[in-house]
């Protein structure tokens, strides 16, 4: 039986007047990547940015692995969030991706090893006294994976991880994905709007569209016996929106 990690209840967020996820109620299963699919400007990205602690629900409840939102601290330093554009520092590749492990106060041999290990991962061996700014635009995706995963989080939350990136670096990236699951059971959110991508590599699917969560399906479901008509709509390319 599925081991619940995360439980949204009735969540809602507005900026303003505008309303952006309306009465989402989702749950999370450890281990599991779930992918959030929809058209781009549905509210993907901000339900990461809530479950990452960024945000702030307008409404609503989110407990993580039994840790309410109002202890957000205790919650946010067993997750990670990859983002689309990452920020890169000014200095090396092994600096950059031992930054979350140095704000944890990790001992010196402790941050070698696993920043050592995780760039191993992510396929950057030999990088790590490379400036991080001469990487390429997938090295540097990837070294940015390495620094999201190198504290070994519980969560690993990625919003559009591969949308500027060209198909070998895409394929590599969905390998660690794979990866960083299989061998160290990470539970995975990705935000896309890539449908191949989370045929790909996808457990369960959860379709967004203008801020409702109008399913929550396997992967299977989702692909060939979708329960909403504007699912099927989206998965085949003929929604207008």
């Amino acid at each position: 039986m599925a081991e619940e990690l995360i439980r949204i209840q009735d969540l809602c967020k507005s900026f303003g007047s505008k309303e952006v996820l309306k009465n989402i109620n989702l749950v999370i299963n450890r281990g599991e990547i779930f992918a959030l699919i929809g058209p781009s400007g549905v509210g993907k990205t901000t339900l990461l940015r809530i479950l990452n602690f960024l945000e702030t629900a307008s409404d609503g409840k989110l407990v993580f692995n039994g840790i309410h939102s109002s202890h957000k601290i205790d919650a946010r330093r067993r997750m990670s969030m990859l983002f689309q554009t990452p920020a890169i520092f000014n200095t090396s590749v092994f600096n950059n991706v031992a930054y979350g492990l140095e704000v944890r106060n990790a001992d010196k041999n402790t941050i070698k090893e696993k920043v050592m290990n995780a760039l191993n991962i992510v396929g950057l061996p030999g990088k790590e006294h490379q400036k991080a700014r001469t990487l390429s635009g997938g090295e540097a995706q990837r070294m940015a994976f390495a620094r999201a995963i190198v504290y070994d989080p519980d969560i690993l939350l990625l919003d559009e991880p591969t949308a500027n990136l060209d198909p070998a670096n895409v394929a590599k990236i969905e390998d660690i994905i794979r990866r960083i699951r299989s061998e160290r059971g990470t539970t995975i959110v990705i935000a896309t709007h890539n449908v191949y991508q989370v045929k790909r590599i996808a457990d369960r699917v959860g379709i967004l569209l203008n801020g409702e969560l109008i399913e929550v399906n396997s992967k299977d479901g989702i692909f060939t016996v979708p329960k909403d008509a504007r699912s099927e709509a989206f998965i085949r390319g003929t929604m207008i929106y």
